[in-house]
């Protein structure tokens, strides 16, 4: 691959569009043949994680509108996910729970998976980073 190809997908953060950005990931592989299938896997899990924790604990709840978008280079899949929900703490740095622990897998499997990752809040909401190096 030469260059950079580049995906958007916005709407409401509600559990129907986490469909909407599994085809978003599935349309970027096929027309970016050359990315390992395994980095693309992993990548989408951490994606949807991350996702997830945004409809499941966006406030106000049904309301929060985000923008996920996902550039594809020779080197990494790069994501930025913004959202308008209200601000949550966020611990990046968590480990792993253990495994009687009923939740708060996610950004812990995210970070484990992902090169980087990161989350700010900004005027308008929430902003996620991540990015996986291409293998």
């Amino acid at each position: 691959m030469n260059g950079e190809s580049r995906y958007e997908v916005e709407g409401l953060a509600v559990p129907d569009e986490i469909a909407r950005l599994h085809e978003l990931l599935e349309q970027a592989g096929a027309e970016n043949p050359d990315i390992n299938p395994t980095d693309l896997m992993l990548f989408e899990t951490a994606v949807i994680e991350i996702a997830t924790n945004v409809v499941e604990h966006g406030r106000p709840e049904g309301e929060v509108r985000w923008r996920f978008t996902l550039e594809v280079d020779d080197h990494a899949l790069r994501a930025v996910l913004r959202d308008s929900g209200q601000e949550m703490p966020i611990e990046l740095a968590r480990e792993m729970p253990d495994e009687e622990a009923e939740g708060g897998r996610g950004l812990a499997l995210a970070g484990a998976i992902l090169d980087e990752i990161a989350h700010e809040r900004t005027d308008e909401g929430n902003l996620w980073r991540m990015v996986r190096r291409r293998g």
